[in-house]
């Protein structure tokens, strides 16, 4: 087990130290070549062969989800009739660890012949690929974190790590904020997480409510028709002055042998934790954990509009 262990923090170590060897290769080299991906009037195509077209699919899906169109090509494939998909304004990134590949050697003229700019992903800055490309992304690594340093390894990490930053970079330039996330994330927990709003939810749901003259009675019939645990206790026009949970009528039963004289004002809790309609249903469901309850008030400019439940959110899978 030690082996197995030793082995381990072998490789991570390898591997960190390798990724943050990269920061001081991000010249001014890297920030020109950020520019150009930028002002893309096209797409961005991300080409490799073996382990790098591996990496290059999983940067093209970072880049599609953070708002920049891009699409793979393999390089094998760009040479048999898959070159066709590139455009105009496209602008090209390969990846290499070597940047001497048969396939990325036959494939780069055809690019320059094209007229796209060209971006390099390699570990070796004197390559072929580097040498032919607009910009070079370095991602040169010591040594692979396999024990005969030959299956990559070190290099894919350090590539993917690279496909990472110039997302980021792309996000930052283009000013990709969250609510354009959830445009592209409708689907899913995450999706709901980022567009869902606290209105889309409690307006499915009852309006219990009552007067702050109204007896005990009325509260449990109210509180029973609607079974959300809780009623908002309202004024004229409909402004909140507080609510009515189960455990209020819980403690108010242990205070009192006789109930017939007590009025909603009474047992109401005063300025209740609330949200708005517009609020994020995420969160609402954060106040209700940090408050350890289960329901909150909806209301806007003090006025009541509804009742959001735990439930509600469970629901919903935010939970």
């Amino acid at each position: 087990m030690d082996t197995i262990r030793t082995a381990a923090v072998r490789t991570i170590e390898m591997e960190a130290s390798a990724i943050k060897g990269l920061v001081k290769r991000l010249d001014e080299t890297f920030e020109k070549g950020i520019e150009c991906l930028a002002g893309c009037g096209g797409r961005i195509v991300i080409s490799g062969i073996g382990k790098s077209a591996i990496i290059a699919q999983k940067i093209v899906a970072t880049l599609n989800s953070t708002g920049s169109p891009a699409i793979f090509l393999h390089a094998a494939d760009a040479i048999h009739g898959d070159l066709g998909m590139v455009q105009q304004d496209d602008v090209v990134i390969i990846i290499s660890k070597s940047g001497e590949s048969p396939e990325i050697k036959v494939l780069v003229p055809l690019i320059r012949n094209f007229g796209n700019r060209l971006v390099a992903i390699t570990g070796s800055t004197g390559s072929y690929l580097a040498k032919k490309a607009d910009f070079v992304f370095d991602t040169t690594v010591e040594q692979e974190a396999c024990p005969n340093n030959l299956a990559p390894t070190t290099s894919t990490t350090a590539q993917l790590v690279m496909g990472d930053a110039i997302a980021v970079c792309l996000m930052e330039k283009k000013g990709f904020n969250i609510e354009d996330f959830a445009k592209l994330h409708p689907g899913g927990t995450l999706g709901k997480k980022l567009y869902l709003r606290v209105g889309d939810l409690s307006g499915e749901n009852e309006k219990p409510e009552v007067r702050a003259d109204q007896s005990v009675k009325e509260v449990i019939m109210e509180m029973t028709r609607t079974r959300l645990g809780v009623t908002a206790v309202t004024g004229s026009g409909g402004k909140l002055l507080g609510i009515i949970t189960d455990g209020d009528l819980r403690r108010m039963l242990q205070k009192s042998d006789s109930i017939s004289h007590i009025l909603a004002r009474d047992i109401m809790t005063i300025n209740p934790k609330t949200v708005r309609p517009s609020d994020m249903a995420v969160n609402a469901l954060d106040i209700m954990r940090k408050n350890e309850i289960t329901q909150l008030v909806v209301a806007e400019n003090d006025s009541y509009l509804g009742i959001l439940h735990l439930h509600d959110l469970v629901k919903e899978g935010l939970i």
